[in-house]
């Protein structure tokens, strides 16, 4: 199985990132890929892609560093052969500040930015879209003619994100196990199996039943047995899917 998204490079790997990575290959979970995310840590996943052989990365900056968005900075490592997308990238309208509408207009700002980089280098996106459901996906459709493609990372359920199965994958996280997410489960059926992608957010969103602990890539299992209950098919059939599935969006042209 491949972990589509996790933050290998957070802080919080420092010290074991080698028994991490063979705890999950020991539960089948053998690619990974970093999102790109706070710009000050994307040379450092740059420098774990190429320390080993299962871990590729991505350039973005997550909406909450908008203004910390440095086209040249990613244009540094997007060419090289482990950056495989583009993101993590969109608009994050969570607890938003008092200036809510100029920090608005700088998300979707950079969002565009980052749609035009993986445009240029034939690239797929990962997204970030939390409490922002209408505006991002105003801002996709507007290319809608010119293909562009890629993932909606710890997909949130909203029914009008459905409209996009057409190019963009559903990243489904350790959330699906929470007791808390009826939505989520509940659309989850209506998600194309050709669509469906495995990620844990590590070191976030940790499924059950070791919710309230460090997430890691190990648990990737757990999420998938959750899809393969809840679709009435087995895991091994949710293994192959997602993966030829990552293998589409990520390691196919």
């Amino acid at each position: 199985m491949i972990d589509t998204h996790c933050h290998l490079d957070d802080c919080a790997y420092d010290a074991h990132l080698p028994i991490l990575l063979e705890n999950a290959r020991k539960n089948n979970v053998e690619l990974f890929i970093i999102p790109g995310a706070n710009p000050r840590d994307i040379n450092k996943a740059y420098q774990l892609s190429h320390t080993y052989n299962e871990i590729y990365f991505a350039v973005g900056v997550h909406p909450h560093y908008a203004q910390e968005y440095d086209e040249n900075l990613l244009r540094k490592y997007i060419e090289d052969e482990k950056c495989i997308a583009v993101g993590e990238c969109g608009l994050d309208y969570f607890r938003l500040p008092k200036d809510e509408e100029y920090i608005k207009q700088k998300q979707k700002e950079v969002f565009h930015a980052h749609i035009k980089l993986a445009q240029e280098y034939d690239k797929p996106l990962i997204l970030h879209i939390r409490e922002s459901s209408n505006d991002a996906y105003e801002i996709i459709n507007q290319y809608e003619q010119e293909n562009i493609r890629g993932v909606l990372h710890c997909y949130n359920a909203d029914s009008i994100l459905l409209k996009l199965s057409k190019n963009f994958y559903y990243g489904i996280g350790g959330v699906l196990t929470f007791k808390n997410a009826r939505r989520l489960v509940d659309i989850l059926p209506s998600i194309p199996l050709e669509r469906l992608l495995l990620e844990t957010d590590a070191p976030y969103l940790t499924p059950e039943p070791h919710r309230g602990k460090c997430n890691t890539p190990e648990y990737i299992p757990l999420i998938a047995e959750k899809i393969a209950s809840l679709l009435h098919c087995s895991l091994q059939s949710i293994a192959e899917i997602t993966t030829a599935n990552a293998h589409n969006l990520f390691w196919s042209k």
